[in-house]
């Protein structure tokens, strides 16, 4: 049986009751005052309830997952203050497109997208802008490499992707834009896009997420050295020699672990998104992060993926304006 044919893949109504499970798992929350039904005023479902007689909808839709406040005696759906907020899309499309992307290991383009949901481009486009921003976790609050709850050990590493606007192509890598990740050896990821990789701007972000009781891997670029925080360990492979793996008595020195990450970061951003402007990089970023924080070996299948996801969308809301760089 396919995955898509639960109910809240085809059905509206089911798929307001599969979120409301997921962002109310103690029962409905007022988002205009914060009553909640289970410890303040009660909530009300109202049944019935249609949008006004259209042309194309002669005797309206139905609101379905309509509720009303007891407090406030505001109505509201589970839509409210998420990102999908005031969105015309039926919520289970939503549902689809968040699946989809979640479960494609290097992305799903927005025109496949449009094909798949029979809707426009530009829907689409906006629509997987939308699920991105769920996907990010929004800071970097507590440090990676505890040895205690992970390996103990950090690989950092930079690589370029995509070209400035405005920069002529030349040799090396100036033109293009880059990109920082810090990958714990079983465990997550972190990357960010940054100006410049001068050791003053790598070396704050690496010092800033990576406890002091943490092992460091790199490679042997020269920003690297004399220049970390007072760690566990700093060791190095000589990527200038052919040195890719070096084996000690008590460690496996390598940066393959990152490398293996861009890999599947290039390999969808070369093959499924081909372009990305510098302005919507970190969207992407969070989207790659987030499938590798989520993946099989973390124990999290796709279903799972898509309800963490589904989370992440509260207090996200996100206008068409922001989503292409203008602010409205």
């Amino acid at each position: 049986m396919s995955i898509l044919t639960n109910p809240h893949y085809y059905d509206e109504a089911a798929a307001f009751e599969k979120l409301e499970s997921i962002l109310w798992p103690n029962g409905p929350v007022c988002p205009k005052c914060g009553n909640e039904h289970a410890t303040g005023k009660k909530i009300y479902s109202l049944k019935g309830v249609r949008t006004k007689p259209s042309k194309k909808h002669p005797e309206g839709v139905e609101r379905h997952g309509l509720k009303k406040c007891g407090a406030c005696r505001k109505q509201f759906t589970v839509r409210v203050g998420t990102v999908f907020e005031a969105s015309h899309i039926p919520l289970h499309l939503w549902f689809q497109a968040v699946h989809l992307m979640c479960a494609s290991k290097k992305g799903i383009s927005s025109h496949q997208l449009h094909r798949v949901l029979e809707v426009q481009y530009n829907t689409a486009w906006f629509m997987s802008h939308r699920i991105r921003e769920e996907m990010r976790t929004g800071g970097f609050e507590v440090p990676m490499g505890d040895p205690e709850n992970g390996s103990g050990v950090v690989e950092s590493d930079e690589t370029y992707i995509g070209r400035k606007k405005g920069v002529p192509k030349r040799r090396g890598a100036g033109h293009k834009h880059a990109v920082l990740s810090l990958v714990e050896r079983g465990g997550q990821v972190r990357s960010q896009h940054v100006t410049d990789v001068r050791a003053d701007t790598l070396l704050e972000i690496v010092n800033d997420n990576i406890t002091r009781e943490a092992r460091i891997m790199t490679d042997d670029a020269a920003v690297y050295y004399d220049k970390l925080g007072d760690f566990a360990g700093h060791d190095t492979v000589n990527h200038s020699a052919n040195e890719y793996v070096r084996y000690e008595p008590d460690m496996t020195v390598h940066t393959n672990t990152v490398e293996g990450y861009f890999s599947i970061f290039k390999r969808g951003m070369k093959g499924v998104y081909q372009h990305c402007s510098e302005k919507h990089l970190h969207r992407y970023l969070a989207e790659f992060d987030f499938r590798y924080n989520n993946r099989i070996r973390l124990g999290v299948n796709d279903t799972q993926r898509a309800e963490t996801a589904l989370k992440g969308i509260v207090g996200k809301r996100l206008t068409y304006t922001v989503a292409n760089g203008q602010q409205a």
